[in-house]
Parts: structure tokens; C-alpha cells; sequence
């Protein structure tokens, strides 16, 4: 059997920013973005220029260096050209490859929330598909609450998918917008829409209103779509979207999707898995699911019993994969083969050579788990672990060493009689047994550590003239006067923009903050002075 190529379309950064409590940043975007990269969608929807700053600024340049970058958008107004739309022009001028379109495809709605005749939305459809097109921009249409429009007045919502089919859409995308079809519902629907639109063409968009977005999206595939929408970790207004992160292993790992489709993922790609998707949820500073399918901290986790006895003696017997696969673990049979595999896997991919025979990579396996027990999060901070395993198996420089510091924070009256809160922080280090000391202020007692860290470290100075600190996140990993606190800080620096994450553990906030800030000014100068002796 020839497989057909099936399309991931990412919409996270766009329709998963409907998520109650997050708020993208413009720097959290493309980090997200990285991510997606890395992960080896086709599509990345990043947003809606022209609705907000953030996605304005987005788009004004290219943020994709494989995946087609995706702009959304509505259909031109009804009783207005395509050229005189606002809305229209801002993606039609966005640095965005491709286009996708919302598009009513319920009469209902048609009548309740464009107030235009049917046949004007249609115009509307095919309009903004082919000045997508004359532009020289991949065209899609989201066709909106297209199942309950089909249920309601199947011929209307046909014509909205071939309208925009015959108009030129390189993809028809139906949407089920309010989550509330089943697995058999959305077979049935597809096959008759196939009469008029190639499965080739037809994607699928569904919600988890449900529970069904996952087994939604694959009855749609089976019926014979061939592009899949979905977004990181399934987030999503209300109860989400079609969760990628459990989609892909899915289709890649189980008949008959892997007979049927191929990805342009391969199956030695799946290790990235529950890494990419921890480092989603550190980026949202949010605790991951312990309980979701193949990445979950639970996914591969026995308690004591028959069932742990069973995988002791063979993990088939209560695993439908090994573990290894998706760059998980099992909990019950921590094997350090199994551990060792997913440690050597992340150090080819950041470039540290390593044997699997080498002792000390054991040392190194054994000490990371301690740190990880303790609170460090080294899937999202992969500058921390870099540096922690080249120590380990190589030999890096700690390029200056920290003799003390210390910040304060005063409320005073500056000389406008103003009040204000400002932070001072002092610190002493020693580069090749010269010792400096630097002093600044700051708006924060982070701020003022991060100034004067950074403030003279004598012959390295050069090396961190471009390095910035761009994000930070706390999160309290326990309760009580004792909390655990991490901090995780991306850096970034200005002129290649390359970013790194690090990371500290403490129960003193400032010191966990200390400790991350230090790994990156070391690795900003580990990766400056790695180019120079190249």
C-alpha cells in the first residue's frame, strides 16, 4: 500500500492562545516556535495580524526556518473588496507564507453574526481565497462550525468547502468549532464532503468538548483527510484542541495509520517527545500532566503487584510501546539501560560526545536524577544540562568563580520627591586570581544581581557583550515556610539571536534566581569561546 503524506498544522500559537490564562509574549512565541521547529510540524498558525500588538509584531518578520508560516484571518466583510478590508490586507501583508481563513459554514450563523445573505458569504469565501493566491500565499479556509452547519442545512455548508475549494484553497479545514461531534458523526460527514473536495484538500480542526478531539481527528483521517490541526499539550479555548503531542505517536505508531499515512516525522524522531512537551509547559510555567498518554511522568508508571512483578520479568506485558520511544521512562523498572538511552540521545542532539560504554556517563545519569529529584527541570533547561554534562564527561571551564554577593531591596524619595523601590545588589568574583567587584542597581533584586554579574568579568567581558536576559519564570515546587523554589531564565544573545534556557533550585528565591543567571553568563561565554577556538 503507497502511503498518503498526512500535514501537522500546528494552530498553538494561535488558537491555543484561547487558553483561559495564558497571554503570549512576542519572545514566548518564538520560543514556542523553536519548539514546533524541533518537533517537525508542516504548518505553524502564529497568530492573528492586525488583531493585537503581539501578533502584529510577530509577523512582521519570517519566524520559520521549515515549517510554513501561517497567518489567520477572517474573510472580507460583506459589501467591501477584498482591497478595501483592513483585516484581509494585514495577512494578505504579513511576512506569513501561507494564509488561513475563518469562513462561516452554518446559514445560522451567517444570518446571526454577518448579517449578509448566504450567497454574499460565499463571495466572501472565494474572494479572499484568490487574493490569498494572486499574492503569491498558500490559501486555506477554516470552514467555522462546520459540522453543526452541516447537520442543520447540509447543502449550504458543502458549498461553503467547495466554494473555497474551486476558488483555489490549497486546504478546505472543517472545524468543530463547539466540540460537540462524535468519532462515527465526523466519518460520516467527511465522506460526503469527499464527493466534492479531494480528501487530499480537506483538513480537520477539532475541540475536546467531548473527550473526542483526539479520536475525532483520527475517524477524520481514516475517512480521508490529510491535514490534522491540533496544538501543543492540547490546550485550547475551553476544554482544547486535538492534542498533537498524543496525535503524532498515534499516527506514526499504530495500525492503521502508519500503513495509511506517512509524516514528515520520523519514528526515531518520537524521542524529542516528552521533552518538547515539558519544555511547553515550563515555558507556560505550569506543572505538566502526570497522566498524559505517552508523556506523562505516570504514562509508563506500575505500582507494586502483580502488574510491577508482570513488567519485571517483561515490559510488553503492560506497555503498548516501550517507553524509550516517545523519550520517556517506565517507573517501576528504571533500568539504567532505558535511562542511559534517553541521556545519550539528548546529549547527541546538543552535540557532546559520549560513549555509551564510558562510566562516568553513569555517574552523570545518576546525578541528574538526583538534581531532578530535588526540583531541577533539565528538559527545559537544556543550556544547564549542557554545561552539567560536559563537565562531567569533558572538561569546561567555570571561567570565573563567585566569592559572595548579596542585594537588597530599599523604598526611599528620589530627588523629584518621588517615591520609589530599588534594588542594589554587590558582587565579588575572581578570574584568574584577579579579583572584581561591581555594584549596580536594579528594579528588582534579580535585575540588580543580573547587571552586576555581568557588570566586569575581566577578559571574558567581550565575550557577554550581546548576551541579555529576556524571560523569567518562578515556580514554588512544594508548600510550607521551606518552599522549593525554581527558577528557570532564558537568555538570549542580540546579534546571532540564539536562545538558551537555565536553571536553579533553592529555598531562597534570590539564590535559585543567582544560580541560573550564573549558568548563563557561563554558557554565553562557553559558546563564545567554543567559535574563537573552532
Amino acid at each position: 500500500m503507497t502511503k498518503e503524506r498526512l500535514y501537522l498544522f500546528d494552530t498553538t500559537l494561535r488558537d491555543g492562545a484561547q487558553t483561559s490564562g495564558i497571554d503570549f509574549s512576542v519572545d514566548e512565541k518564538i520560543a514556542i516556535t523553536d519548539l514546533l521547529e524541533r518537533l517537525g510540524v508542516d504548518y505553524i498558525e502564529g497568530g492573528y495580524p492586525g488583531a493585537n500588538p503581539t501578533d502584529t509584531r510577530f509577523f512582521a518578520e519570517k519566524r520559520t526556518t521549515k515549517a510554513i508560516f501561517t497567518a489567520f484571518g477572517m474573510t472580507k466583510r460583506a459589501g467591501r473588496s477584498v482591497e478595501n478590508d483592513p483585516g484581509v490586507q494585514m495577512v494578505l501583508q504579513s511576512a506569513a507564507d501561507a494564509t488561513c481563513y475563518v469562513a462561516k459554514s452554518w446559514d445560522y450563523h451567517v444570518d446571526v453574526a454577518l448579517k449578509c445573505s448566504n450567497e454574499d458569504n460565499l463571495e466572501s469565501i472565494a474572494d479572499t481565497v484568490k487574493a490569498s493566491v494572486a499574492v503569491g500565499k498558500e490559501a486555506m479556509i477554516d470552514c467555522e462550525h462546520f459540522f453543526d452547519g452541516y447537520k442543520a442545512n447540509p447543502e449550504y455548508a458543502l458549498s461553503c468547502a467547495k466554494t473555497a475549494y474551486d476558488a483555489g484553497a490549497r486546504w478546505v479545514v472543517l472545524c468543530d468549532t463547539n466540540g460537540g461531534t462524535l468519532p462515527h458523526e465526523v466519518a460520516e460527514i467527511v465522506n460526503a464532503v469527499m464527493q466534492f473536495v479531494p480528501g487530499s484538500n480537506l483538513g480537520i480542526h477539532a475541540h475536546d468538548d467531548t473527550g473526542h478531539a483526539v479520536a475525532n481527528t483520527l475517524a477524520a483521517v481514516i475517512a480521508g483527510v490529510r491535514q490534522v490541526q491540533g496544538t501543543l499539550n492540547g490546550i485550547g479555548e475551553r476544554c482544547g484542541n486535538a492534542n498533537l503531542i498524543t496525535l503524532i505517536p498515534n499516527m506514526l505508531l499504530k495500525k492503521p495509520y502508519n500503513d495509511l499515512v506517512g509524516l514528515g516525522i520520523a519514528v526515531e524522531d518520537l524521542t524529542n517527545l516528552t521533552a518538547i512537551s515539558r519544555s511547553f509547559d515550563e515555558i507556560l510555567n505550569r506543572s505538566s500532566n502526570v497522566h498524559a498518554p505517552y508523556v506523562g511522568a505516570n504514562a509508563f508508571a506500575t505500582k507494586a503487584g502483580i502488574h510491577a512483578s508482570a513488567i519485571l520479568k517483561n515490559p510488553d506485558t503492560y506497555e503498548h510501546i516501550p517507553p524509550e520511544m516517545v523519550g520517556n521512562q517506565r517507573r517501576v523498572l528504571v533500568s539504567d539501560q532505558a535511562g542511559k538511552s534517553n541521556l545519550l540521545n539528548e546529549l547527541k542532539r546538543l552535540g557532546v560526545e559520549a560513549d555509551k560504554a564510558d562510566p562516568r556517563l553513569d555517574r552523570l545519569l545518576a546525578e541528574v536524577k538526583e538534581l531532578e529529584a530535588q526540583g531541577f527541570a533539565y528538559e527545559a533547561a537544556d543550556a544547564s544540562f549542557e554545561l552539567l554534562a560536559r563537565r562531567r564527561l569533558h572538561s569546561v571551564p567555570d571561567y570565573f568563580d563567585v566569592l559572595s554577593f548579596r542585594t537588597g531591596v530599599e523604598r526611599r524619595y528620589n530627588a523629584l520627591g518621588e517615591r520609589v523601590t530599588v534594588s542594589e545588589a554587590v558582587v565579588k568574583v575572581e578570574v584568574d586570581g584577579a579579583t572584581f567587584m561591581s555594584v549596580a542597581e536594579g528594579n528588582g533584586p534579580v535585575n540588580a544581581l543580573d547587571l552586576s554579574l555581568r557588570k566586569d568579568l575581566g577578559k571574558y567581558q567581550g565575550l557577554i557583550a550581546d548576551l541579555e536576559l529576556i524571560d523569567y519564570k518562578v515556580r514554588i515546587l512544594n508548600g510550607g515556610t521551606s518552599a522549593i523554589t525554581r527558577v528557570l531564565i532564558e537568555s538570549q544573545n542580540k546579534k546571532t539571536g540564539k536562545r538558551w534556557f537555565t536553571v536553579g533550585v533553592s529555598e531562597n528565591i534570590v539564590d535559585a534566581s543567582f544560580q541560573a543567571l550564573v549558568d548563563s553568563v557561563r554558557y554565553c561565554i562557553f559558546k563564545a569561546d567554543e567559535l574563537e577556538t573552532a
